[in-house]
């Protein structure tokens, strides 16, 4: 019988924004053999400051925006997402416009959880979606 020697994965880190993430303590993606992980995404300009205060909608639409930059970084789509999660410091409001996620979602939905929050990392930021992503 043949022995086949796994080789350890080596951790492919992701920075969207280096200066903010840097400066916040985080990596936006990391990538370990098929598995992706990306840190929730807020509606933020590339210098760390909210933006659409007050628009819950268009921070979702900003999020998402963020989300496929690091996708196609790694050579995904949404079609790859596994497990998606949604953060909101408003659900009712929320809830009036998740249905902008089938425009996102053509395939299939991912899993996942919506949670209600008291707060996210900036006052204004009134939604955060995080990602798992799975690519053979």
């Amino acid at each position: 019988m043949e022995t086949v020697e796994a080789k350890p994965e080596t951790p492919e880190y992701f920075l969207l924004r280096p200066e903010v993430e840097n400066a916040y303590g985080y990596s936006h993606a990391v990538k370990i053999g098929n598995d992706i992980k990306v840190s929730g995404a807020v509606s933020m300009d590339d210098e760390g400051n909210a933006t659409s205060i007050g628009d819950l909608e268009q921070q979702m639409k900003s999020c998402y925006s963020d989300l496929e930059k690091i996708l196609k970084h790694y050579g995904c789509t949404f079609d790859d997402v596994v497990v998606e999660n949604i953060f909101t410091t408003n659900m009712p409001k929320f809830l009036e416009v998740a249905s902008y996620r089938n425009s996102i979602y053509k395939k299939q939905f991912p899993t996942g959880s919506w949670l209600g929050v008291k707060e996210l990392a900036l006052p204004e930021f009134m939604i955060e979606i995080e990602l798992e992503i799975y690519k053979p």
